[in-house]
């Protein structure tokens, strides 16, 4: 049975703008992004995706678990899962422990019952990413990852990886190869052109789906609106 886990996250609390204020005009580009997104999957439905990023501090991990929610706010169950066995963040945007997570059930230590937690949204489960191991690249690579995706699949309407940067480490590139698409997070003023296509050709080179990218903290004087998905 999923469990609450509890966390005080002190001063690494983070705020959900599509659950505290779904009627605001960044709520509403996530949605949107949503549509594109099952508008853009007619003929091939997309049940399991992973979100990553060319590098650091994109908004990546805040745009996965905004678009969780706006999944979940749809009807539909969804499994959240921290997949960044590296950094981390998942649990503190939820307000969750990490005793227990991903990197358990990779290893045998837990089952998919056992770790899986119940967040303040309906409709909506989160997987931390648990203990950091040391060696993330083939725990994602692994027949027991492969296993645990299929599970999943049977269990949710969606599931959604939050994975590391693509530029930095392998793992996104490993787990393009066993789920439906992948999205790529850029940040206005801060991604760098030859860094966002980089990270396009990289996943392009494992055969990716690459659903689409998702320009993140565009400036509100350049446009009239926050987000913005395209292909």
């Amino acid at each position: 049975m999923a469990r609450k886990k509890q966390f005080n996250v002190g001063s690494k609390m983070r705020h959900l703008i599509t659950n505290i204020n779904p009627r605001s005009p960044i709520s509403e580009q996530y949605r949107t992004v949503r549509t594109n997104l099952q508008f853009a999957s007619v003929d091939n439905e997309v049940r399991s995706m992973l979100l990553t990023s060319a590098g650091p501090a994109e908004g990546k991990s805040m745009t996965t678990a905004n678009l969780a929610v706006v999944y979940a706010q749809q009807g539909k169950k969804v499994l959240l899962v921290d997949a960044d066995l590296r950094k981390p963040t998942i649990h503190y945007t939820f307000r969750l422990d990490n005793l227990r997570g991903l990197s358990n059930i990779l290893v045998g230590e837990t089952t998919l019952e056992e770790t899986v937690g119940t967040s303040d949204i309906t409709n909506l489960d989160v997987i931390s990413c648990g203990p950091i191991p040391p060696n993330p690249s083939e725990l994602l690579g692994s027949r027991r990852m492969q296993a645990f995706i299929e599970t999943v699949k049977e269990k949710y309407d969606m599931v959604i990886f939050d994975m590391p940067p693509v530029l930095a480490v392998t793992d996104a590139k490993i787990l393009a190869n066993y789920v439906d698409g992948a999205i790529l997070v850029v940040r206005s003023k801060k991604t760098e052109n030859e860094a966002a296509k980089q990270a396009l050709e990289a996943l392009e080179s494992v055969h990716a789906n690459v659903l689409g990218v998702v320009l993140n903290d565009r400036d509100k004087k350049e446009a009239n609106y926050y987000y913005y998905y395209g292909s």
